[in-house]
């Protein structure tokens, strides 16, 4: 399949089709399933990655997707959940015991407004997104309360051109200055440098990177290097 595929509201996307018939096939924004069928529900250029489907156009609010990794704000507790802001048409909910090593006497420090990096695990129409902040070995990796560091906003497409194979835009920073960074596709960005000039400029390479050519981004993350420790 052509990766630059331009889908059509209404088209049938035969190759998500044929996969489903031997293996279980993950649909994105813009692609719904209508019994057997895979059909698309928006315009854009169809995206695929091993059995994960998507059409790829510019989207201002997030659409939850199942195993999509997310920032999001804690708002409220309410029992044993607590409900988390992510930028969607409802707030999803984040069990306590959805923690690493969790436990009813060993609940985790979660406070309202705190931000979480969290991985959907139920996405589906008419029904509140839900969240852990573990893997499926119940480790927490990369997961769980950010803390300190900056949080912004950017477009979906963004966040979906960095993170594409290929992109040198995480890589060539990394080389100029130290951070961390978790990157939510609900296109949301967390980052942390050593001090907050760093990690201000880090902020701006990234939202600029957005039009840029993978040759202008290298240029670009030297220039921060050189301006940063000149």
């Amino acid at each position: 399949m052509d990766n630059d595929e331009i889908i059509m509201p209404g088209q049938h996307i035969e190759k998500a089709e044929n996969l489903a018939k031997s293996q279980e096939v993950i649909l994105g924004p813009g692609l719904r399933r209508i019994n057997d069928k895979v059909i698309a529900s928006k315009a854009g250029i169809l995206r695929c990655k091993k059995n994960r489907f998507y059409i790829d156009n510019y989207q201002k609010r997030y659409v939850p997707v199942q195993k999509d990794s997310v920032i999001g704000i804690v708002t409220q507790r309410a029992g044993d959940i607590f409900r988390v802001d992510i930028d969607a048409h409802e707030l999803a909910s984040l069990s306590y015991l959805a923690f690493e090593g969790a436990t009813k006497k060993n609940q985790p420090a979660v406070v309202v407004g705190d931000l979480v990096f969290a991985k959907l695990v139920l996405a589906i129409k008419d029904l509140e997104p839900e969240l852990v902040c573990v893997d499926s070995k119940g480790k927490k990796g990369r997961l769980g309360v950010l803390k300190d560091g900056f949080m912004f906003k950017c477009s979906i497409n963004l966040v979906r051109k960095i993170l594409r194979p290929g992109c040198p835009l995480l890589e060539a920073l990394k080389i100029e200055v130290p951070y961390e960074i978790a990157v939510g596709m609900n296109g949301r960005i967390w980052i942390k440098g050593n001090n907050i000039k760093e990690t201000i400029a880090i902020g701006n390479a990234i939202l600029m990177a957005e039009y840029a050519s993978d040759e202008k981004i290298r240029q670009m993350c030297e220039n921060i290097g050189n301006i940063l420790f000149k």
